[in-house]
């Protein structure tokens, strides 16, 4: 049923994402599926261009690259059956756009406890859950 699970990780918390990734272990594992860890990095704003070093925005894809192989190596899925990639952009959509370019059946991602703001101006999460493609699984923490 679900061949195809990406799981959005910020890697900046990478404790919240260790139930996504579990979770999506245990599916893959059942459907004999496959996962794709999936880093955002945002955007270098042009304001800011000017003060960081011409390399900034590979030297940063470099590194989330790195951290997501850790993180591919300690989720216990068979390498064989996981891949990471990193995108640059806004998080929701470049989550949403790996979905459609992966095929994904399947988004599992965390989501922290709603608070008052998130009501009002919509979540990362909120958002992927609305306008996906496909399903998604959104795990507490």
């Amino acid at each position: 049923m679900f061949k195809s699970i990406l799981v959005p990780i910020d890697l900046a918390d990478t404790d919240l994402a260790k139930p996504a990734i579990a979770t999506a272990a245990t599916l893959s594992q059942t459907w004999s599926g496959v996962v794709r860890l999936l880093n955002v990095l945002p955007m270098t704003p042009v304001m800011l261009a000017e003060y960081v070093p011409a390399d900034f925005d590979e030297q940063q894809r470099q590194t989330s690259e790195e951290a997501l192989a850790i993180v591919a190596r300690e989720s216990g899925i068979d390498p064989a059956r996981i891949s990471s990639v990193v995108r640059q952009g806004g998080i929701y959509h470049e989550i949403l756009e790996e979905a459609v370019h992966m095929k994904a059946d399947l988004i599992v991602m965390t989501s922290h406890r709603p608070a008052m703001r998130t009501y009002f101006l919509g979540s990362n999460a909120g958002h992927v859950v609305r306008y996906a493609k496909c399903s998604v699984l959104v795990v507490r923490h």
